[in-house]
């Protein structure tokens, strides 16, 4: 259905005194009603039943919360690099390896930060806040906490105009609503996540609310990010997941300019059911493959478990380096010994027959303040993560 604008455009001027046509959209919900038919149906109810088979697979994880440390990494590289970073998962783990040099440490300074403003978020839903405005205001403080962005207002909706592509308001691709229209705007986003004026099934309202907060974009950096968060925070708020295990931005980054259309499409043309398709199909696809990863690395680990017996002797300290190593797989031995709380000189020796049989490899090629990853459970997770180009 074509319902035409789903807003209207005001004229604004920006502090340069450029005056520009800004969107401001309708709120939620879509304005005629949503036509999901049959075909339509039939996707949602297939992107639900692949939530449900990626909410299932904790039971396969002997620890669960192993998997979620290296899948948020995973989610905040891709996220970022769709922002431009460079930075990639590698590069990450050496970074909070404390193993800086090589690292493009500004892009890597934003990643770090994403995962940060990605735990609290997680942390203070579990504590039992709600999924509000202010939540994302903290968030959004964690994501420019430090390096690009920290001086663009951390933590608060914008006080001035920005911009979506191009290099200045006048010839962008989108000008989002002006800054004095911000707060309405969330508000009545806010007042919709909870279920006012009326009750929204969650995978439609993960998606509708994706796309409203784009349209806003109520910060002056760091929109994007908080976007796609907002996916994965919703569908565990809604109780599709348990864990917070479904992130798009794998599916987001291989399909980018089709995303950056349907996003243009919904408001110009209220095409809302071709976006929500391609949500739905972004969600089989991203639940897909977590579950696929998660057993690939359940089979990595009992093979190298496998592997390790034949170590002998040395095989009872190894298991131990092996269990820390898939909580931090790339570490150095002092991280190791904290972990393990076995001495340096049995950390060397194990580390060094792990080597010998493949299952780590020391990436730093130096002598002293070594660095080692455990190779298959990182080359796994880092699939899909190269930087982007172009």
């Amino acid at each position: 259905m074509k319902r035409g604008l789903t807003g209207h455009y005001v004229t604004t001027s920006t502090v340069g005194g450029e005056r520009v046509r800004a969107f401001v959209p309708e709120p939620l919900p879509p304005k005629p009603a949503l036509q999901i038919d049959s075909q339509l149906r039939d996707r949602l109810d297939a992107a639900l039943l692949d939530l449900g088979r990626l909410d299932s697979v904790t039971t396969l994880l002997p620890d669960t919360q192993l998997f979620l440390y290296m899948y948020v990494r995973k989610e905040a590289v891709l996220s970022s690099q769709i922002e431009g970073t460079q930075s990639s998962l590698s590069d990450l783990l050496l970074f909070e390896a404390d193993a800086l040099p090589g690292v493009p440490i500004d892009d890597v300074t934003e990643v770090s930060n994403y995962v940060a403003a990605m735990q609290h978020g997680l942390r203070r839903m579990k504590e039992g806040f709600p999924l509000s405005n202010r939540l994302v205001r903290e968030m959004h403080e964690k994501l420019l906490a430090r390096g690009r962005g920290s001086e663009k207002q951390p933590g608060e909706f914008r006080q001035s105009q920005n911009w979506i592509g191009g290099s200045r308001p006048g010839d962008a691709a989108f000008v989002p609503p002006p800054p004095q229209e911000v707060s309405r705007c969330m508000g009545a986003l806010e007042q919709w996540l909870h279920d006012k004026p009326e009750r929204t099934p969650p995978l439609l309202k993960a998606a509708l609310a994706h796309v409203q907060f784009e349209t806003i974009h109520p910060f002056l950096d760091g929109n994007g990010r908080i976007g796609r968060l907002l996916v994965t925070l919703l569908l565990c708020v809604e109780d599709v997941l348990r864990e917070p295990l479904l992130y798009l931005s794998l599916y987001l980054k291989r399909n980018r300019d089709e995303y950056y259309r349907l996003l243009g499409e919904v408001r110009s043309t209220g095409e809302w059911e071709t976006w929500i398709a391609f949500f739905a199909d972004g969600i089989r696809e991203s639940a897909a493959g977590a579950v696929t990863t998660a057993r690939r690395l359940v089979k990595l680990a009992e093979t190298d478990r496998d592997r390790i017996a034949s170590l002998g002797r040395a095989s009872s300290s190894a298991l131990r380096i092996h269990h820390a190593l898939q909580q931090r797989p790339v570490a150095n031995a002092a991280q190791i010994a904290k972990r393990t709380k076995l001495s340096m000189p049995a950390i060397s020796r194990v580390l060094a027959a792990l080597e010998e049989i493949g299952l780590v490899r020391e990436i730093t090629g130096r002598q002293r303040n070594r660095v080692f990853s455990y190779a298959g459970y990182v080359r796994i997770l880092s699939e899909g993560t190269e930087p982007m180009r172009g």
